[in-house]
């Protein structure tokens, strides 16, 4: 049996592929995206509470920079994987980290990964921030996505909450892999967690020059990893 002819784009489908493509540019630049991720397994419970309060002043330091589109992503429990819309209000943000409970369940961070990289196909995002204190996959897996991602220049910035020889071994690998950065944190250093969270919102706010102006210390920490 003879197959269709394959339908050949015209003038017109051209034009309106280039429209689109031009139009999801100029939104990305208008409202640059950046992909905050959080491990709600029940080891974070006790520091979640901290996580909610900081990711306000995060995102208003970046507002003063360019409006960021940030989507919450978290996992916990049996498989359980949320990705809330793209939101560009501190408000709403803060009301949907509120609603979330820890639960016990294993890590789901290749699965993010591999979420991160199919949204970043639709509509760029300029980073993935990550806040974790395990890893429960193999981290060979884990660091071939991170590299994965580092060809879609999307760095990822890992959080580490301890200091887990393996997680900080594997959360390194993969920051260097993906053209990001690594640091760690615990609950007596939450103030280093905020000066961070906030270097990362203006770098995804305005690029490597928003950090290089600003001398913070958690700016500083950032640019020595970054890939200049």
């Amino acid at each position: 049996m003879a197959k269709t002819p394959a339908r050949k784009a015209n003038s017109k489908d051209v034009q309106a592929f280039l429209s689109k493509s031009k139009a999801v540019a100029t939104f990305a630049e208008k409202y640059p995206r950046l992909l905050f991720a959080i491990d709600a397994t029940a080891s974070r419970e006790p520091t979640w509470s901290i996580a909610r309060q900081l990711q306000s002043d995060m995102f208003a330091s970046a507002g003063r920079i360019a409006s960021l589109s940030v989507q919450l992503c978290y996992y916990r429990g049996f498989q359980e994987f949320h990705a809330s819309p793209w939101l560009r209000d501190t408000q709403a943000l803060a009301r949907q980290m509120a609603a979330v409970r820890c639960e016990g369940g294993h890590t789901q961070i290749g699965r993010l990964l591999r979420h991160a990289q199919q949204v970043h196909r639709e509509t760029p995002v300029r980073a993935l921030v990550f806040i974790g204190d395990a890893v429960e996959e193999l981290p060979d897996s884990l660091c071939n996505q991170a590299g994965q991602c580092g060809l879609l220049k999307m760095p990822l910035f890992l959080f580490q909450e301890g200091d887990d020889p393996l997680v900080r071994r594997t959360f390194q690998s993969m920051a260097r892999l993906s053209g990001g950065a690594w640091a760690r944190f615990d609950h007596r250093s939450a103030h280093t967690l905020a000066e961070l969270l906030g270097a990362v919102a203006r770098y995804a706010a305005g690029g490597r020059a928003a950090l290089e102006n600003n001398p913070g210390e958690g700016a500083k920490l950032l640019l020595q990893q970054l890939k200049p």
